[in-house]
């Protein structure tokens, strides 16, 4: 995905602090949050870290997260002791080997969330990765939550077009930076797909391009919780730098 060098305004909300807010609504939403990025990269971990079947990853990530917003986990995180990704890795494998030391399999709705999660969208995922990748479990979980990070943002994205009646712009930027096989079009094909000018291709994209860096960045500064941590990944993602 082609994204330049550029500087943007900071949000500063940061989900993982905001767990620790004494406003229920608010930290409700926070933890909803870490678990629209975090869910899908949890389950996946379970699956490879511990070999755990789809039915049992299922449970042990429902389990995990309603017991994490129960108890009141996110809200010990200290960064001074590393990264949330390693925070929540740690939690997670405590987690699974209590439950498989209980043996434990009840499943849990994760109803304080008022979600539903697509477990086999995320199963279908995971059956592509290949087996014999040398990433570390750690790599892949990375991977999986920056993959996870992408997918929200493109659909924040969609949907903003939609509401400003900008559905061409995201058409174009789908054709142009999402599709990932075949030459991609040029910017006289759009304008003819289209039925709008060449400028108009240039400025679409450039909006569609500006708005979806300003969203991927909006989201990473919520479940991120340090400067350093933040600026870090948005350099390793994007390539900015940030002001």
């Amino acid at each position: 995905m082609p994204i330049a060098n550029a500087s943007f305004p900071i949000t500063r909300y940061s989900a993982i602090f905001a767990t620790r807010s004494s406003d229920v609504p608010e930290r409700t939403r926070a933890y909803e949050t870490i678990l629209f990025a975090y869910w899908k990269p949890s389950y996946k971990y379970i699956r490879l870290k511990w070999q755990a079947s789809n039915e049992d990853a299922e449970d042990f990530t429902q389990g995990f997260f309603a017991k994490a917003f129960e108890k009141g986990y996110f809200e010990k995180y200290d960064p001074a002791a590393g990264s949330f990704h390693g925070f929540l890795r740690v939690c997670i494998d405590r987690f699974v080997a209590n439950e498989r030391k209980a043996q434990t399999r009840q499943k849990r709705s994760g109803d304080a969330f008022h979600l539903s999660l697509d477990f086999a969208a995320a199963e279908e995922e995971f059956r592509r990765y290949d087996q014999s990748s040398t990433l570390s479990v750690e790599e892949y979980f990375h991977q999986e939550w920056v993959r996870s990070l992408f997918t929200l943002s493109i659909e924040a994205l969609r949907e903003k077009c939609q509401t400003a009646g900008k559905q061409i712009h995201f058409q174009m930027f789908e054709l142009c930076d999402l599709e990932a096989e075949g030459e991609k079009p040029s910017y006289e094909s759009l304008a003819k797909q289209f039925e709008v000018k060449t400028t108009d291709v240039t400025n679409y994209l450039a909006f569609a391009r500006r708005e979806f860096r300003k969203i991927v960045l909006a989201k990473l500064r919520e479940i991120t919780a340090t400067e350093d941590e933040f600026r870090q990944e948005a350099r390793t993602l994007l390539g900015v730098g940030l002001s």
